[in-house]
């Protein structure tokens, strides 16, 4: 590392609200950038102090619409250009990372896709919470330190003082990641086996445990239209459990989201800011990431160590 080394953070237009937490828990300023936009749509990047010889990292999730991609994409070819050491793209949700395998002929692998373009771009490493698919990882060439929200959930969880608790998954996809709180918190795992006609619309649902008499927690990567994170409620409802919550990192709340959710027999549903929370939801409850993150910020500039940042 060269001496007197530095790092800055900037962030992109639609995450500044999670970078200014960041930055607050480093105890650092905010790095200053613009985003200019033109009559046609089209915007330009520009950072608007020197970041030559530094660690870079820049705050961008990827989510709808793909102008924060494309902006995220522009802040790192400008921070190349800039003769910054290392850029480090701090995206907390990973759009299309759904798209991780082709499921059916001719389709694209858009997560494939993405982490080629982040690196074209010019990135040396990415720092990402919760993928769809832990193998996304394989799809960088670059390294990528793959962060869990069961670091903030959990001690969340244990807070409640539940009792009977079990864990569930809406999809046998998710088993792994259930299994891993499952095994953590000492607790029974149920699993939902779902059959989809199209996307975003399920068809038929059976539940795969028993859950008569529990306090059930679906645990899901996000909840986007929160048709299955709400049919599997239902289900599980009458099949006897007490009730039922869920812990989903990312809230993209697609509509009708928040009515179906709001409508739902769920107790809670609690979630992280790693997108903005635009949809009021009044059984929504939004824990932050910032602290988490600031944290894996300083690790990664000092070359420390982040396992203890995993919790399962």
């Amino acid at each position: 590392m060269p001496l007197g080394q530095n790092y800055k953070v900037f962030s992109g237009t639609n995450s500044r609200y999670l970078a200014e937490k960041i930055c607050q828990s480093l105890n650092c300023d905010l790095g200053k950038m613009t985003t200019t936009r033109f009559a046609d749509g089209e915007f330009a990047v520009s950072f608007e102090e020197s970041i030559r010889g530094s660690y870079v990292f820049l705050v961008q999730s990827t989510f709808p619409p793909s102008d924060n991609l494309m902006e995220l994409l522009l802040m790192i070819d400008a921070a190349k250009r800039a003769s910054a050491y290392k850029i480090i793209a701090v995206i907390p949700y990973f759009g299309w990372a759904r798209q991780d395998r082709k499921d059916k002929p001719r389709v694209s692998i858009g997560a494939k896709l993405i982490a080629d373009l982040l690196s074209v771009a010019g990135v040396d490493r990415v720092i990402t919470m919760d993928l769809h698919a832990d193998q996304i990882q394989g799809f960088f060439n670059v390294p990528v330190d793959h962060l869990y929200a069961s670091t903030i959930f959990v001690p969340y969880i244990k807070s409640l003082n539940i009792d009977n608790l079990a864990i569930a998954s809406p999809d046998v996809g998710g088993s792994k990641r259930a299994g891993s709180y499952s095994k953590h918190l000492e607790v029974p795992m149920v699993l939902c086996y779902k059959l989809r006609e199209k996307a975003n619309e399920v068809s038929e649902m059976k539940i795969i445990g028993k859950v008569n008499g529990k306090n059930v927690i679906i645990v899901d990567d996000m909840v986007d239209t929160a048709g299955t994170l709400t049919k599997a409620a239902s289900l599980m409802m009458e099949y006897g459990a007490k009730s039922v919550r869920a812990l989903v990192t990312h809230a993209i709340m697609s509509p009708p989201a928040t009515q179906r959710i709001t409508e739902s027999v769920l107790s809670e549903i609690i979630s992280t800011d790693s997108i903005p929370n635009i949809h009021e939801c009044p059984k929504v409850q939004i824990l932050s990431i910032a602290d988490l993150f600031a944290d894996t910020i300083l690790k990664v500039f000092n070359n420390e160590s982040i396992s203890s940042q995993y919790l399962l």
